[in-house]
């Protein structure tokens, strides 16, 4: 970004001098870039920028929008630039040290939220919680229930808890790690968005994601299949009766592969459920 002495730069000027800009650096959407920056920095919605176009931005403003701009051109997400994202109507609170949650893992809420709304303090545990969106989102979308949320990594951890205080959302979180570790409390529900990128795929991801988000909460080192191999050895033993596993599943032939290790010990009902782009993303398998 250009700095100019004595300039006056109006939210218009910005926004066309950064449609070139990202343009320029390869960006696909490079319009939409500079209007989450600016609607982050004037704390407005897009459809305001138009309204205040020409609007000058300050001083401070200015550099802040400087210091972000220099860090999307390297690729880091504005999600962690920002520091923030919008998951199920709500704002998360996002670092490095997170998974930056995505759309299609709302269904996986949706679906958890048909099956436990009639329960009478129904029990979730949320595996890989990460920032603790899907747990807080539970917990805010079902009163009486009673959400845990575990992890591997301490400090996402903490922001998860950071995260729950933020809406006033009931949660326990604790530190753990689910494939190793035995957890010898029962549940009505586990739901889990887990680490399922192909080691061989890491490095086909775009640098948005491959260079900047945990690498152990996208890939789980191998095929991506060993947590759902996991789940399945586990889950009799973690579920009550009639409970559910809510599972997030990746795109093209992983669904399947899913479908494979549940078949094998013996679960008797799994269904594949469409994501809101009409991918089959989200599996429900229910416990005997």
């Amino acid at each position: 970004m250009p700095v100019i002495k004595n300039k006056v730069w109006r939210v218009i000027d910005l926004i066309n001098w950064a449609d070139e800009y990202f343009s320029l650096k390869g960006f696909d959407n490079p319009r939409q870039e500079i209007e989450w920056m600016l609607t982050d920095i004037l704390d407005c919605e897009r459809f305001d920028l138009y309204l205040r176009f020409e609007e000058p931005l300050t001083s401070d403003q200015l550099e802040l929008l400087h210091q972000w701009v220099k860090r999307r051109v390297k690729k880091e997400p504005l999600q962690y630039i920002t520091g923030h994202c919008e998951f199920y109507g709500r704002t998360f609170i996002v670092n490095k040290d997170v998974f930056i949650p995505r759309p299609e893992t709302e269904r996986l809420v949706d679906v958890a939220i048909a099956i436990l709304k009639a329960a009478n303090k129904p029990t979730v545990l949320d595996m890989g919680t990460g920032t603790g969106c899907i747990a807080v989102s539970l917990a805010k979308e079902i009163p009486n229930s009673k959400i845990t949320g575990i992890d591997i990594s301490t400090v996402a951890i903490e922001v998860a808890k950071i995260n729950a205080d933020v809406h006033h959302a009931t949660v326990q979180f604790e530190e753990m790690d689910f494939l190793m570790n035995p957890y010898n409390k029962k549940f009505d529900m586990i739901i889990s968005n887990p680490p399922y990128i192909p080691l061989v795929e890491m490095n086909t991801l775009m640098d948005d994601v491959r260079l900047f988000e945990p690498h152990f909460a996208l890939s789980d080192g191998v095929d991506g299949l060993l947590f759902y191999q996991r789940f399945a050895m586990v889950a009799p033993a973690m579920i009550n009766s009639g409970g559910h596993l809510i599972l997030e599943v990746g795109l093209n032939t992983h669904p399947n592969y899913v479908l494979e290790v549940f078949d094998k010990a013996s679960f008797y009902d799994q269904t594949l459920i469409p994501d809101r782009n009409d991918d089959p993303r989200v599996l429900k398998v229910t416990v005997n």
